[in-house]
């Protein structure tokens, strides 16, 4: 049983996934799971599978879809996980994200240094992160 909700920004650095051939390196930068801003107790989430989401990029929309788009809903994720990963007290589950990923555009869209990304999921609240380069 989830212990709530929040907003997931999954972060990918296309370069280094399509340069290794497959996901994990390319998603686990340091910064790339921006999360929050703030757990949603399930009694405040009647259905996880009716929620509408957006992600806006400068304030253009490039993701709106709906929780109920989803292939698979939250307790089938849960329950299909928990079969070979021991889930604990603050783990987080991220379920995947609507059409419309940059990348994948008919003319691709990148992030770049000042770029404004903001999340929202309905009944969650809104993530806002402004992309910076990293200092060396």
């Amino acid at each position: 049983m989830s212990a709530g909700y929040m907003v997931f920004n999954d972060i990918s650095a296309r370069d280094i996934q399509f340069g290794d051939g497959q996901w994990t390196r390319g998603k686990s930068c340091d910064t790339f799971a921006p999360c929050g801003p703030a757990l949603v107790t399930r009694d405040k989430v009647p259905d996880p599978g009716k929620l509408a989401l957006e992600l806006r990029l400068n304030d253009q929309v490039m993701q709106s879809s709906n929780t109920n788009q989803m292939v698979f809903g939250v307790a089938a994720l849960v329950a299909f996980l928990s079969q070979t990963i021991t889930l604990t007290p603050g783990d987080i589950i991220s379920t995947g994200t609507p059409p419309g990923v940059g990348i994948f555009r008919k003319l691709p869209v990148l992030l770049k240094p000042g770029d404004k990304v903001v999340a929202t999921v309905e009944r969650l609240g809104s993530l806002e992160n402004v992309c910076m380069t990293e200092e060396l």
